[in-house]
């Protein structure tokens, strides 16, 4: 029998934090591609682009983070779960306010997915963009 080796280490914080979805991925280069776009996500990147994530984790490019969000073995489903138990564990029975932030960007072509004629928000019209609702 071959023994799994250890993930490489990151940032101490998320190296905890990602430690509770540990049991969702079998192979550990998974795991490490999640804890890889964490590092990315909290990063300062000004774009934080699978490239850019790559590069700044030291990786030689960014088609590993590609395979695993387009063919890796997870489940959307129990990552899901697994966050919302930690959140409920963290909230307990304390009352919590949700901050929903609807943000408009005005985009020029249709080179970006999903940019439509919308009304945006920021410049109080309908223009070619995109809009997300982030809590």
């Amino acid at each position: 029998m071959i023994e799994q080796r250890e993930p490489v280490a990151t940032v101490g914080f998320i190296n905890e934090y990602c430690q509770a979805y540990r049991h969702l991925f079998e192979d550990v280069r998974s795991f490490e591609q999640f804890k890889f776009l964490h590092v990315g996500l909290l990063s300062g990147l000004a774009r934080k682009t699978l490239p850019a994530i790559a590069q700044l984790v030291g990786l030689q490019n960014a088609q590993s983070l590609h395979h695993f969000l387009r063919g890796g073995v997870w489940s959307v489903e129990q990552l899901r779960a697994v966050r919302l138990s930690l959140i409920a564990h963290t909230v307990g029975e304390r009352r919590i306010g949700l901050c929903l932030d609807e943000t408009g960007d005005v985009k020029k072509g249709q080179a970006t997915d999903y940019v439509a004629k919308q009304y945006i928000g920021n410049i109080g019209r309908l223009s070619n963009g995109i809009v997300s609702v982030n809590a």
